[in-house]
């Protein structure tokens, strides 16, 4: 097995270690399931400090409200303080209420998705720092918390709907992340194709000391007219060195 394979497994059995222990591992298992590699101080600390940035404590758990900007932590502290002024709820008032929602009652689905809101912050706090607000994620979890209380009929026991309820929360996070971060590429993708137009535009403007054609542009550099034009609209028709068709 080569190295680049070795590391990756060992960086994932650490990462799976962590989470087993609640989101933390200690440094010295982390020297031994690395000590095969030979890996140096440098090399390692680079480890940590790649667990740290995926919210794994070296030694102890980090505080995930380190990963939320000073904007961020203060809409959540907002949130929690509305909370708060929820009504408290037993352990047997919340079962009976999950037992209700699951026969179909639409009440007590409403009142469970309330009962539930706190749970939605915390797995919010979970995905905080990774480019989504936690505005966003909130209100994302609250929107799958809202339909998963309206499919539990097909569980059987009342201490099942938390685990699947809060896998609908998690997976509808990752999903707005992914869509963010897709986003994301394919603006910085546009933001590379316009910038390429505009040099190449300047630098033929500036060797026929006047404004460019599409076609001119076309035919002295390896671009297509059509990408010409895509990245003038994407522009919004600023790039300055291209005469308007």
């Amino acid at each position: 097995m080569n190295q680049e394979v070795l590391f990756a497994r060992t960086l994932e059995q650490v990462r799976e270690q962590a989470a087993d222990q609640g989101g933390w591992i200690a440094k010295e298992d982390v020297q031994e399931a690395f000590a095969p590699l030979g890996l140096n101080g440098e090399q390692l600390q680079m480890v940590y400090d790649y667990l740290v940035k995926h919210k794994i404590g070296i030694g102890v758990p980090v505080d995930l409200d380190d990963y939320l900007t000073e904007e961020e932590k203060n809409y959540l502290q907002n949130y929690l303080d509305e909370l708060a002024g929820l009504p408290p709820v037993s352990p047997g008032e919340k079962e009976a209420v999950t037992l209700s929602a699951m026969a179909g009652d639409v009440d007590a689905q409403g009142r469970l998705s309330v009962i539930c809101l706190p749970d939605v912050v915390e797995v919010a706090r979970l995905y905080g720092g990774q480019g989504v607000p936690m505005e966003d994620l909130i209100g994302e979890g609250n929107l799958a918390l809202t339909a998963g209380v309206t499919m539990l009929g097909a569980l059987e026991r009342a201490d099942e709907a938390q685990g699947m309820l809060g896998k609908m929360m998690m997976d509808a996070m990752e999903d707005l992340i992914q869509q963010q971060q897709t986003t994301e590429k394919a603006d910085q993708r546009m933001a590379e194709r316009i910038n390429r137009v505009l040099e190449a535009a300047r630098c033929l403007s500036e060797e026929m000391h006047r404004k460019v054609t599409v076609e001119e542009l076309a035919r002295e550099t390896k671009l297509s007219e059509k990408a010409i034009r895509d990245a003038m609209r994407l522009s919004g028709h600023q790039i300055e060195y291209l005469e308007e068709a």
